[in-house]
């Protein structure tokens, strides 16, 4: 069964900087695209950014380009979300997804939740 865990949420001040993690298990993630999401009480889920299997290529929504950074490390079976410049709008339960280029099915981890506020 494939598995996503995401970590590395928390508490952060207007400005501050946070790195989420997304770890896989029971599979090989580097087959896989990589992308996150997030989703903020009563607002729709938004896409916040993917990334190919090798990590060649990068695309980002707007609202976030130039203060986010997606990458992963496949050795490690693991993708991250370096976030800079966090504003409040970045407050959200943020998720990490895996889709095969196979397939347009997308696996969910749990999410783990940022909260931007000073």
């Amino acid at each position: 069964q494939v598995q996503l865990v995401e970590s590395g949420g928390g508490l952060v001040q207007p400005g501050g900087s946070l790195r989420l993690s997304c770890a896989a298990s029971r599979f090989t993630f580097g087959f896989y695209i990589g992308k996150w999401y997030r989703q903020s009480p009563g607002k729709e889920r938004e896409f916040v950014a993917t990334i190919s299997t090798t990590g060649g290529s990068t695309n980002y929504a707007n609202s976030v380009k130039g203060r986010f950074t997606i990458s992963r490390d496949n050795a490690k079976n693991t993708m991250y979300l370096q976030m800079n410049s966090l504003r409040h709008d970045g407050t959200a339960m943020y998720y990490c997804t895996a889709q095969g280029t196979w397939t347009a099915q997308e696996y969910w981890g749990q999410g783990t939740q940022v909260t931007v506020s000073s």
